[in-house]
């Protein structure tokens, strides 16, 4: 393949985004942006996320501040592709079965409730009750990342495991979002959201697989109903996603003729031009990819495109807008607070005591099976980075807080937390397990 100068420009890009720390490490450098930006410039920080912006027409028009457009529209998508992942583990993933389900299912239960109940112990009755919901959710993107610094001693079914459980909580984390932090509904407009839902569906029905009409029916019109019916906006995008298609219209088999017939009447055309393929080589070009697109899931093929988009766009973009805390005064006097502290605690502790007690709980009672080649000491590392909790956290806060100052004693918990249980998670596989390799079996 001929090389042109861009690709020598964009090829370190595309080596950086195949690594599976990729995501972890631009979010990292988003958060530390936002951190500086907020404390050296916050003038001009504030400025820009309070800056109005407006979408539509004269009469029609939807005015949000920047900061709003961030949580309540880009966040939409996120969940979007929060839900794709779920329906897809549910169908045909780690989540497909009771047999594959019941561990990392339980496991995150245990790593949800024990947070929100140690949580409420700090701050029962007081002005900081109502985030319970923030130390719930473990954050997929850093987790993965991390964990790819110790990838010789975390075996593939353990990184398997803490992502099903990561879509579990996910999961968890949209229904305290739709039960607990939802405000006054306005049934009228909810009816036209199930409207639009009833569409998506009948067009799953029909065979309907165009992307575009998912987008505008379910993104656009699904989200704007849900966000005028006082459901917060986001959970648009998870029901969105429950109406796309997993369905391909080949089988595999069907495929490969199909594609072999294209291969073999492309490479018998006849082109004399060396600079343009002939008018019937474009035109079987063009046929490939239809063939292609339809032995694919719309469902997967949306989340294929969604996927960079969300790692490298959506979740830096939000983690500018939304981890930016002005820091004044004494931090020990900040983290001392029963909000700081009790978020803390519930990530490093709860988080880790729920996922590995209820693992532990559930394989000695014989309801789940231990993920392959792994021991009990690996899985602990695994319940350690559990206790990274960063996007859902954050977004819970943003929900859960009108006080500015209770919002920053939450954001400043939920960083220290996450990059403690990294720094902690890291150090236990590399010094404690440092000689166990990824494929290790022992029991403990």
């Amino acid at each position: 393949m001929r090389q042109e100068p861009i690709d020598r420009v964009l090829f370190p890009v595309i080596r950086f985004t195949r690594r599976e720390s990729a995501p972890g490490v631009v979010l990292v450098i988003a958060v530390i942006i936002a951190l500086l930006w907020a404390n050296f410039g916050s003038a001009s920080y504030q400025k820009i996320l309070a800056t109005d912006f407006t979408i539509g027409f004269t009469g029609r028009s939807l005015t949000k501040s920047i900061h709003d457009w961030v949580n309540d529209g880009l966040m939409t998508i996120f969940f979007f592709s929060v839900g794709l992942d779920i329906k897809q583990e549910i169908m045909h993933g780690e989540l497909s079965s009771i047999k594959k389900a019941t561990l990392p299912i339980v496991a995150a239960l245990g790593g949800m409730v024990l947070p929100a109940l140690i949580f409420t112990l700090f701050n029962h009755g007081g002005e900081g009750s109502r985030g319970w919901g923030i130390p719930m959710s473990t954050d997929i993107a850093f987790a993965v990342g991390l964990i790819s610094f110790v990838s010789k001693q975390v075996p593939a079914s353990l990184k398997v495991f803490l992502t099903a459980l990561a879509v579990v909580d996910d999961l968890g984390a949209v229904l305290v979002i739709a039960i607990f932090y939802t405000q006054d509904i306005i049934v009228i407009e909810l009816g036209i959201a199930l409207l639009f839902m009833a569409v998506m569906f009948l067009a799953n029905y029909l065979g309907i697989r165009r992307h575009r009409f998912y987008f505008i029916v379910g993104i656009l019109g699904l989200w704007y109903a849900v966000l005028q019916s006082g459901v917060h906006a986001t959970l648009a995008g998870v029901l969105a996603a429950i109406a796309i298609p997993t369905r391909t219209r080949f089988s595999e088999d069907e495929f490969v003729q199909k594609l072999r017939a294209l291969t073999d009447e492309f490479a018998q055309s006849q082109n004399d031009d060396s600079t343009f393929i002939s008018n019937q080589q474009n035109d079987i070009i063009g046929k490939i990819d239809k063939v292609s697109e339809l032995a694919q899931t719309p469902l997967q093929r949306f989340a294929y495109y969604l996927s960079p988009l969300v790692s490298y766009v959506i979740m830096p973009v939000f983690a500018l807008a939304n981890a930016g805390v002005v820091i004044e005064g004494n931090l020990l006097s900040i983290i001392a607070q029963p909000v700081c502290y009790g978020i803390i605690v519930a990530l490093l502790v709860g988080k880790f005591i729920g996922i590995y007690s209820f693992s532990r709980a559930t394989v000695a009672l014989g309801a789940g099976q231990m993920p392959a080649n792994s021991s009990w000491s690996q899985l602990a590392g695994i319940a350690i980075f559990g206790g990274i909790g960063f996007t859902m956290s954050l977004f819970i806060t943003e929900l859960a807080f009108q006080d500015e100052t209770l919002i920053r004693d939450a954001k400043i918990g939920v960083l220290i937390a996450s990059l403690l249980a990294s720094v902690i998670a890291i150090l236990y596989f590399k010094v404690f397990l440092r000689d166990t390799q990824g494929s290790t079996n022992d029991s403990d």
